[in-house]
């Protein structure tokens, strides 16, 4: 019997807020341990909630950047469970009314694009930490740290479109850009500021009944994603194929053994007892918010990669690339701006500047090579002033001391030497001493021509105009 896989994503995006949705508490990642805590957050007798005005902001931008409808009547509701790191014995979410829903986003999978639904985006709160062995002076057992416990969060539910881990992890990439691109998370997978729960059935082919699912909890990073769908498939069509039966349950993924086991026995939804939150008033949002939201919204990624694409004539690939982040993309674009090829600008971005990020670990916005110097270099390179080879040793010590491109070229004396005469010299020298060569040349050994232009580039210590040394090294070898 051939299975077909069925899976919906369940993604927890952590909101760039400074301070927690229903109190006051800083939202920043490592302090110590209950640090940033107050009665609010810690579920104490009589604490009130007030609901934090930004995260209503962020919710709507993501709602308006992956097609949803804002509900302008939302309302919060107690999920109710009990959990060591949930001080209160329930969980402040949305149930009934969340406040984006019916959205969707179009991904691309080997060459094919395919819209995956999005039911609902909602607003709620997340809940504290386990903390086990020996950590911060915890010798043994576990102790619970309440600093992440009412942290903001957006939880987008996907609809279950997708049929392979491929689809997932490309929904869920573009979702990470998106969010990211707004500036509404930071994206740090391994913080936990974004990540994902996954639920996944098999079904027969051709059926119309969905299969049993499980759920893998909180998985944080694209490739364990992929990982533990691919494992969880093959081990529900296993057990189907041996006669035994798929249960509802949450399972963890083991990223050492590449394998999900099995946490606890699922709940359904009405196992929570969700009620309204008689402490919190339902949320009105008018149309007029809606749409000071949707005027203030940046360009999004799959536009501006369109964009670029038509302005600037450039290859889907390149254009993907340039705008893989919001940063990057503007990168690019301020360095267009100042009079110079894009085609060239692109190649330097994508070659030298990336490949010099990753090298250092640093981030575009901390590029040390400014648009303004990186523009410099190309138009030395334009105007004849250095060659291409050179350029990259300019650009070497730009990156190392912020220095204007010209200011090195004169220091160090890289000035490219495009005079006839000088090369001529420089060709004699090395054909002279090259006799035999030259000889193989003539007899046919046409491939001995990039060993000559090799040669002349070194004795001319990269200076020599390529051009010039092509046609003057040709004439040569051909007897003109």
């Amino acid at each position: 019997m051939r299975f077909q896989p069925v899976i919906g994503l369940e993604v927890h995006v952590q909101l760039k807020t400074s301070t927690k949705i229903f109190c006051g508490c800083s939202t920043s990642f490592g302090s110590q341990p209950n640090s940033q805590t107050c009665p609010v957050c810690l579920g104490l007798p009589g604490a009130l909630p007030v609901l934090n005005k930004k995260v209503v902001e962020f919710a709507i931008k993501a709602g308006l950047s992956t097609n949803c409808s804002i509900t302008p009547r939302s309302v919060f509701a107690r999920k109710n469970y009990f959990y060591p790191d949930l001080p209160k014995g329930y969980q402040i979410s949305q149930f009934e009314d969340p406040i984006c829903q019916h959205g969707w986003l179009d991904i691309d999978v080997n060459g094919e694009t395919k819209r995956i639904g999005i039911t609902r985006i909602h607003m709620e709160e997340d809940a504290g930490k386990l903390v086990h062995g020996d950590v911060s002076g915890l010798e043994e057992g576990s102790g619970v740290d309440l600093n992440r416990a009412c942290t903001p969060l957006l939880e987008v539910v996907s609809e279950p479109d997708l049929r392979s881990s491929d689809e997932a992890v490309s929904y869920l990439k573009q979702l990470h850009q998106i969010v990211t691109w707004l500036g509404i998370c930071d994206g740090n997978m391994e913080e936990g500021s974004f990540r994902c729960d996954a639920n996944v059935s098999v079904m027969p082919v051709g059926s119309a009944t969905l299969g049993t699912r499980a759920e893998i909890k909180n998985v944080n990073s694209f490739k364990f994603v992929k990982q533990a769908i691919e494992y969880e498939i093959q081990r529900q069509i296993e057990l189907i194929e041996d006669g035994g039966t798929v249960v509802q349950e949450t399972r963890l993924f083991d990223p050492n053994s590449g394998k999900t086991r099995s946490m606890r026995g699922k709940e359904e939804a009405h196992d929570y007892r969700y009620f309204p939150d008689p402490d919190l008033v339902p949320l009105v949002i008018d149309e007029a918010w809606v749409e000071r939201t949707r005027h203030g919204l940046p360009e999004l990624p799959e536009q501006r990669r369109q964009r670029f694409m038509t302005d600037f004539a450039l290859s889907d690939y390149d254009a993907g690339v340039l705008t893989a982040s919001r940063e990057l993309a503007d990168y690019f674009e301020s360095c267009v701006s100042l009079d110079v090829n894009a085609k060239s600008v692109s190649n330097w971005v994508m070659g030298e500047i990336t490949r010099s990020l990753n090298d250092s670990g640093t981030s575009i916005a901390q590029c040390p090579v400014t648009p303004p110097l990186l523009v410099g270099l190309l138009k030395l390179i334009d105007g004849g002033t250095i060659s291409g080879k050179i350029a990259k040793t300019v650009f070497d010590e730009m990156w190392r001391s912020g220095k204007d491109p010209a200011v090195i070229v004169e220091e160090q004396g890289l000035v490219q030497v495009s005079d006839s005469g000088a090369i001529e010299a420089i060709i004699d020298e090395i054909l002279t001493r090259e006799a035999g060569q030259v000889e193989e040349y003539r007899s046919g050994k046409d491939k001995l021509f990039g060993f000559f232009v090799g040669q002349v580039m070194k004795a001319s210590k990269g200076k020599a105009n390529p051009a010039v040394v092509n046609e003057l090294l040709l004439g040569k070898l051909k007897g003109r």
